[in-house]
């Protein structure tokens, strides 16, 4: 329900206490999270920081969840540097439904910009709460104790290397080194957050605890070597591509600024990054499953933590192999020859959809099942059309797949990235356990 219908339709009820039920509402805090999917489209953040974003606004979210009802888990310690969150007084009346909204609303401000970015809406929330009669003591103990978790997370979120990796040293391509990643048309930007290895895991031991095997040797000489065979197999598909395979390499693109050139007009269009498809996606599986305030927290916040964990995971490969891409070889041998969705600037081995799609299905799976269908809508906004989606890891798979049709990715990019981020998913399922009536990597 949008948030102005539920003002109007709680202003009826003012003076009652209606006010206990309306910011308990899973369909409020899917409108939340996207508020802040909004804010990171709008202003061209990466995949990769995209992931951070949410990840520490949807934490943020379910430690007041946690403090609520002691069924849910603190993620303190359970995320090992995860210092203790703060507790609410005894006999101090709080909304916590209202409290993860505002502290979600206050980190997603923090993390990202331009100032002030998340604050109208934060407002509208306190407005809200007013207008359908909620106490004043209600409303500003709910705002302290939000207050006191957005603060505690967003201390903790600055140790996490995230300042530092903004200054280190750039990268450095080497045109002169075969088979090594370099810049692809028409954009050639350089490297994109090569560092990002560097940022603190949470839940993952280190960037590298599920590393993938390593890539096949680039060799082009030979025409029946795995890399060739691969490398020709992206430019038959691209050649060939069905309307069906057209539509799925669209509906994954999640390129967040596409550079159009036609002659000398250059113009760049955004989509949602792959996180933000995925945050769209645990909203609408939640409502697809019927879940409750307290369990869509729960799902977008474990979500988006592996999410995060997964970008640095892909990325510690990334930028370890730093693998060419088939754009750049096929261009050798077919000069004129483009993929069908761009390159993004960043290697090739693994693909970083296999890898987060794979990781996200694992955890998706265990809070709503495996065989949970719907209608995924991520998309229509921007004018592509929807997708029916028969389960997460169905999704995944299609995701994956979305990037040999797009013709930006090898066949191996795709299947080791799928393997390691499906490993890396049931890791974090079995090690965070965030309901007491849930088992850990059950599904």
């Amino acid at each position: 329900m949008p948030l102005a219908l539920l003002v109007i339709t709680g202003c009826a009820d003012k003076g009652t206490k209606e006010y206990t039920k309306i910011f308990d509402d899973q369909l409020l805090y899917c409108k939340t999270v996207k508020k802040l999917n909004d804010v990171v489209l709008e202003n061209n953040f990466p995949p990769m920081i995209a992931s951070r974003n949410y990840a520490y606004a949807n934490i943020a979210a379910f430690e007041c969840v946690a403090a609520g009802d002691a069924n849910y888990i603190s993620l303190a310690g359970q995320i090992k540097h995860m210092p203790a969150m703060p507790r609410p007084e005894n006999g101090m009346q709080i909304d916590f439904a209202l409290a993860a909204l505002f502290a979600f609303s206050k980190v997603g401000n923090a993390v990202t910009f331009p100032e002030g970015s998340m604050m109208g809406y934060y407002e509208q929330l306190k407005k809200m709460a007013d207008s359908i009669g909620m106490p004043a003591s209600v409303l500003k103990n709910s705002i302290a104790f939000s207050d006191s978790i957005a603060n505690a997370v967003l201390n903790w979120s600055k140790k996490d290397n995230y300042a530092q990796t903004r200054t280190a040293e750039r990268y450095t391509v080497l045109y002169d080194v075969p088979g090594r990643w370099i810049p692809t048309p028409p954009q050639y930007a350089q490297a994109v957050e090569p560092h990002w290895r560097e940022i603190r895991t949470m839940v993952l031991d280190s960037a590298a605890q599920f590393r993938p095997v390593m890539p096949p040797p680039y060799d082009v000489k030979n025409k029946n070597s795995v890399f060739y065979k691969a490398m020709l197999e992206v430019k038959t598909i691209g050649d060939n591509l069905t309307d069906e395979q057209k539509h799925i390499a669209d509906f994954w693109d999640d390129n967040p600024f596409k550079l159009n050139v036609a002659g000398h007009v250059m113009f760049a269009t955004k989509k949602f990054s792959p996180p933000g498809h995925w945050m769209n996606i645990v909203g609408i599986g939640a409502q697809a499953a019927r879940a409750d305030f307290k369990t869509t927290v729960a799902a977008y916040a474990e979500t988006a933590i592996t999410l995060y964990d997964a970008f640095i995971s892909c990325w510690d490969e990334k930028y370890r192999s730093n693998y060419v891409r088939p754009e750049t070889e096929i261009n050798k041998i077919y000069p004129d020859w483009r993929p069908y969705i761009q390159t993004p600037p960043f290697p090739s081995y693994t693909s970083g959809h296999a890898t987060n799609s794979a990781a996200a299905a694992e955890v998706m799976t265990k809070w709503f099942g495996d065989n949970l269908s719907f209608t995924d809508t991520s998309l229509l906004e921007f004018g592509i059309a929807n997708r029916q989606i028969t389960s997460f890891r169905g999704a995944a798979a299609e995701a994956a797949m979305s990037r040999l049709y797009g013709g930006i990715h090898f066949r191996f990019d795709n299947d080791e990235g799928a393997r390691a981020g499906k490993r890396l998913g049931e890791f974090i399922c079995n090690r965070l356990k965030l309901y007491k009536g849930q088992l850990a990597g059950k599904n």
